[in-house]
């Protein structure tokens, strides 16, 4: 193997690190969580026409948090960003979090695309899909695609909804 060849690895092999989903394909929209129950350092690059985040300040060096607990993708626009929620409530359960002493609070950054011309608008991820992609997370093989946050995800709307094509 030449030294500078990139090697694919999953998600799932690398230690510590669970995938969750949670859809629902009429609606064609979903979660993803990604849980990392002893924290992982983090960073983030925010682009996109219109971004929707949560929590993703936390990950400037500068601040006290150095560790996050989950990442959660999202669809639904900015209406996913409740899935969020739902890991903090799993999170909490397992008394997983950043100690402040009182309690452990789950640091969950959060990212969300915007899928709600695709399927029914009227149905988005929220608190409950969140905490059912957190108790589906796995640390083996995990599929990928038209599933969790890629259940309703479309590539190609720069010029226009019209013209998006079916991504995942």
């Amino acid at each position: 193997m030449d030294k500078y060849e990139l090697i694919e690895i999953e998600f799932t092999e690398i230690d510590g690190l669970k995938v969750g989903h949670a859809q629902d394909t009429q609606a064609a929209t979903g979660c993803t969580a990604i849980i990392c129950e002893e924290g992982a350092t983090a960073g983030v690059d925010v682009r996109g026409g219109s971004p929707g985040t949560r929590e993703t300040d936390l990950l400037d060096p500068q601040n006290l948090v150095d560790k996050i607990h989950a990442v959660m993708l999202s669809g639904g626009s900015a209406f996913g960003l409740d899935a969020a929620s739902g890991a903090m409530k799993y999170l909490e359960e397992r008394d997983i979090g950043f100690d402040v002493q009182v309690t452990k609070v789950p640091i969950v950054c959060s990212a969300v695309l915007f899928d709600l011309v695709v399927g029914d608008y009227r149905v988005r991820p929220d608190f409950k899909m969140g905490y059912e992609a957190c108790e589906n997370a796995t640390n083996r093989e995990c599929p990928n695609g038209n599933i969790g946050a890629g259940t309703g995800a479309t590539v190609g709307k720069f010029l226009g909804i019209e013209r998006a094509m079916k991504g995942g």
